[in-house]
């Protein structure tokens, strides 16, 4: 999966899968595949100004199955 880089005191970089609709985030302390994750949340989590705070709204208070790689 390519991940890209982002500017986040949380977050170091961000990949998507749009086959399995599978998020993968490395923060800066581990990296987490989310799934079943719609197109339009990885973009939202790319736009926004504040990834750190998208990903705690509506991601990890999303109810999305997750697991550490």
């Amino acid at each position: 999966m390519n991940m890209i880089p982002v500017s986040s005191s949380n977050l170091a970089a961000v990949g998507y899968d749009a086959g399995s609709r599978t998020l993968r985030i490395r923060f800066h302390s581990g990296t987490y595949d989310y799934y079943g994750v719609p197109l339009s949340v990885y973009q939202g989590l790319m736009n926004s100004s504040s990834k750190g705070s998208y990903h705690d709204i509506n991601i990890k208070k999303g109810g999305y199955a997750f697991v550490a790689v």
